[in-house]
């Protein structure tokens, strides 16, 4: 594996201004632009794989809690599986889920047909229940991930719709707007009505606190344990058998060398096209991967962040650029960038607290579907009991 890790810091080669040469500059312009061959990672596309099912059983949850009264008709929930992307009928997919929703008949309209509604089960309510305790538990998590995400911004704001749009990716809950944000009136301030035309979410005040990136307080915490001033640096590394060539492999050395530039500082000032503001765009990258649940993100999600985060159009080709500190999986047909380090092979090793949330829907599921193996076992034993009864009988008869 190759790797370019933290290293001491060593005051005498870090200048106010690390770029004294314009030779030097210019070199680096030259080199940043190589482009680095795009190579499968089959362990973190498998790491997608993996979240497939919950992924997809979630979207359907979602779907039904967000109706009236969280209950649908059968045949209008099933006139929208190619948006929720399901390959199967929604039939299939509540006798394959047995734990999700319940069906029952009703009408539509008064005086007419009975037709077969879907509804929540009492298991996926009680899953909700668990679902809003760990995110209370959780509170100041979930604060400390907004203020990140606003800090992090141009102006110290965000739209409300996009918030809500990647609210997922973070483990934000659907209210978040409405229940957290309220909560906190000393570091958010929600300006207009989200869905009804421009409103945007403004930081308040700036806590020190949440001001320190993941890769500044690693940094930190190794000096403590080693008593050698460690300067914060990236966690370069590439899977056995991935090469990048030799001209590219002295660039990112020397890029590596280059000071740290904290995503909440302000970059303002610094040159779109400079090494710098290179630095800077895979620290913020870095940062938001970081704040994620499952530590990647849909890049046009992260795309969505382009003008808060100062990012360039072609921001995309920081992934493939740093491949070795990220991932651009191509899984499912869609980009999805991916923190390297947070995985081991196609398992996610830095989880987020909030993850409980998810673990105990995958077990809801996995119990849904051993009662359903039970149910098929006793439908096949009822079966195979009723043929040899009649064997039985055939043979008396005769």
């Amino acid at each position: 594996m190759l790797s370019i890790r933290s290293i001491p810091l060593n005051p005498s080669r870090v200048s106010p201004n690390p770029f004294p040469n314009p030779q030097f500059t210019h070199q680096f312009a030259q080199i940043s632009s190589l482009k680095v061959v795009w190579r499968k990672d089959r362990k973190l596309d498998q790491a997608i794989e993996n979240d497939k099912q919950w992924r997809l059983c979630s979207k359907v949850v979602k779907e039904v809690l967000n109706e009236p009264a969280q209950v649908i008709p059968l045949r209008y929930l099933e006139k929208r599986r190619e948006r929720l992307r399901l390959p199967i009928k929604i039939k299939t997919f509540l006798n394959r889920y047995p734990g999700l929703f319940d069906t029952y008949p009703d009408r539509i309209k008064p005086k007419t047909q009975l037709v077969e509604f879907v509804r929540v089960s009492d298991r996926l309510r009680r899953f909700l229940d668990d679902e809003h305790r760990v995110r209370e538990e959780n509170e100041r998590l979930l604060v400390g991930k907004l203020c990140k995400l606003l800090m992090m911004s141009r102006d110290r704001v965000i739209s409300a719709d996009k918030l809500v749009h990647m609210k997922r990716e973070f483990g934000f809950s659907n209210d978040f707007l409405c229940r957290l944000v309220p909560k906190h009136p000393e570091f958010f301030r929600l300006v207009g009505s989200p869905g009804e035309g421009k409103s945007f979410l403004e930081l308040v005040s700036w806590n020190d606190e949440f001001g320190k990136s993941v890769i500044e307080r690693r940094a930190e915490e190794e000096s403590r344990l080693t008593g050698v001033s460690i300067r914060p640096a990236f966690d370069w590394r590439l899977p056995s058998g991935f090469f990048i060539k030799k001209e590219m492999r002295e660039w990112v050395r020397d890029w590596m060398e280059l000071p740290y530039v904290s995503p909440y500082a302000d970059a303002s000032h610094l040159d779109q096209a400079s090494p710098e503001m290179e630095k800077r765009t895979v620290g913020v990258l870095h940062e938001l991967l970081s704040l994620s649940l499952l530590k990647r993100m849909p890049v046009p999600i992260v795309g969505k962040l382009r003008e808060e985060y100062r990012l360039s159009n072609a921001f995309a080709s920081v992934f493939t650029r740093h491949s070795g500190i990220f991932y651009m999986s191509l899984k499912n047909g869609i980009k999805t960038a991916v923190l390297r380090e947070a995985y081991e092979n196609d398992e996610l090793v830095d989880r987020d607290p909030l993850l409980e949330i998810k673990d105990k829907f995958v077990e809801l599921l996995d119990e849904g579907q051993r009662m359903r193996a039970e149910q098929m076992r006793a439908k096949r034993q009822a079966i195979r009991m009723e043929m040899e009864r009649a064997a039985i009988r055939n043979v008396d008869d005769s």
